[in-house]
């Protein structure tokens, strides 16, 4: 789960006022971030490949803390990450410099990009896609795209698979996995709670980390919350046409496996166009 950071405005038909969701409790803390997460590499095979091809920059969208930015630049491609998060982009910064690899970080709302330059080969990877959880900031983050990608280009991003088994889970606390923090060498065990709302399509989570002692015990524990807006296929399928894009390939994972009804995401190869 990669990071796009924004605060959205939903209206509450309730009463006509207006909710403010903060969806961005998850990412608050870049280090533990990247203990969670930095040795995913699953994609990089697949963006390596059509890097490849590639001539001129590449932009890694919703980039984090550079998980797979760092990798590509490190095999030779010119890469700019983009991501509105200071502290993220920060800790990327950090980790570029000490690996000295050139890579140009820039702060910007995905949905309102300007960079003074266009691509063959955007990528937004880490299902951040859902992290646009309106009609609205879809288009605008599909329209910043087409607008700097040049005619032809490749787009890849990956999104969950909205199953039945994906969204009616529990609304129990439900084991996720656990994984050993690389400071303390102590387990820590991740739990989630989620909630779908149908009418929205949106899935409110709440992870919830528990922190072992050497002996076992809980010692430790913390709960974020994070909205994800579930997209299904058709639904798509419309909207990237829309925007001016074509479907190439749809794969169920990083490993170009076909997508199927049993699959758990869908990962969009789309060329641009028109404009």
């Amino acid at each position: 789960m990669l990071v796009y950071y924004f605060m959205l405005k939903l209206l509450n038909t309730s009463n006509g006022g207006v909710i403010v969701i903060h969806n961005f409790e998850e990412y608050d803390d870049p280090a533990l971030y990247d203990k969670e997460n930095e040795t995913y590499l699953l994609e990089l095979p697949f963006l390596l490949k059509w890097a490849s091809t590639t001539e001129g920059p590449i932009f890694d969208l919703a980039c984090g803390t550079g998980r797979l930015t760092i990798p590509l630049a490190k095999n030779g491609c010119h890469m700019i990450g983009v991501d509105i998060h200071a502290g993220m982009l920060n800790e990327a910064q950090k980790k570029s410099a000490t690996l000295n690899v050139p890579i140009d970080w820039l702060q910007q709302d995905c949905t309102k990009l300007h960079v003074p330059t266009t691509s063959r080969f955007i990528y937004s990877v880490g299902n951040s896609f859902q992290h646009f959880l309106t009609n609205e900031s879809q288009d605008s983050f599909l329209s910043s795209v087409n607008k700097h990608l040049e005619m032809g280009g490749i787009f890849i991003f990956g999104t969950r698979f909205p199953s039945q088994e994906e969204l009616l889970q529990p609304s129990t606390e439900e084991y996720w996995r656990t994984y050993t923090d690389r400071d303390t060498h102590h387990n820590v065990d991740l739990y989630t709670i989620s909630h779908y709302d149908a009418l929205s399509q949106i899935q409110h989570y709440t992870t919830i980390r528990k922190y072992k002692n050497g002996d076992g015990q809980i010692v430790e524990e913390k709960r974020t919350k994070i909205s994800l807006r579930y997209v299904f296929p058709k639904e798509m399928e419309r909207i990237l046409s829309y925007n001016g894009f074509e479907i190439v390939d749809v794969f169920q994972d990083w490993q170009e496996t076909v997508a199927t009804n049993d699959s758990y995401e869908l990962i969009y190869v789309c060329k641009k166009i028109s404009n």
